[in-house]
């Protein structure tokens, strides 16, 4: 799958390595924001960090499922996860230490953000998103390229991952039963997340207390 006009395939080509640019500068400085948080508070709130830039032909059958005519301009306009990067967290507060640990840093520009964790989607699907706005440097000027950020516990990734394996194998619409079996597992993801919060929290208080 591919635009019919070579020049819009061109300018594709030119996106991608743009892209590719932002999310090394992004994943540079992402790292530096993690490694002074662990440095100043002696405690790493990070489990892991995976990455991805979509590839073009996923990028063009989105854009076709979502009804667009394939043309770079709506390319650019309509998908904004093109980079894409998952950052998973042990506890439920370390969470929301990402998020603003990220929001205050003057390296991005937030253009967005939704936290499906108070919110969840109706698939039970729990997450917090951040879109945002990472700057390239090319021929003295300035470019800011999108980049979706996912940050969700240990607990949150696991549902959403087996979530997207049994929605993949299914060629059809998933019936009722499926569907409210996955949110009652989300119940008890969102359940399991808070008690380990709690028992967190416990352990913190008894570190304090013996120092």
């Amino acid at each position: 799958m591919t635009f019919r006009d070579i020049r819009e395939n061109k300018r594709l080509e030119e996106m991608m390595l743009k892209y590719e640019f932002a999310l090394n500068i992004l994943e540079t400085h992402l790292n530096i924001l993690i490694k002074e948080f662990a440095f100043s508070h002696g405690y790493n709130p990070v489990d892991h960090i995976k990455s991805r830039i979509k590839e073009e032909k996923s990028a063009l059958k989105k854009l076709e499922k979502k009804g667009y005519e394939l043309t770079y301009y709506n390319l650019v306009k309509h998908i904004h996860d093109m980079i894409g990067i998952r950052i998973v967290c042990s506890f439920l507060s370390d969470v929301y230490d990402i998020v603003k640990l990220i929001k205050s840093s003057p390296q991005f520009k937030l253009k967005e953000e939704k936290d499906y964790i108070k919110h969840p989607k109706k698939s039970g699907y729990i997450s917090y998103h951040l879109l945002v706005l990472v700057p390239i440097y090319l021929n003295d000027t300035i470019e800011y390229m999108e980049a979706e950020i996912q940050i969700r516990t240990m607990a949150m990734d696991f549902w959403a991952s087996l979530d997207h394996k049994i929605q993949y194998k299914l060629s059809k619409t998933l019936s009722k039963e499926i569907i409210d079996e996955l949110y009652n597992c989300s119940l008890n993801i969102r359940a399991l997340d808070s008690r380990m919060n709690r028992l967190n929290k416990v352990v913190k208080n008894y570190i304090e207390t013996d120092v």
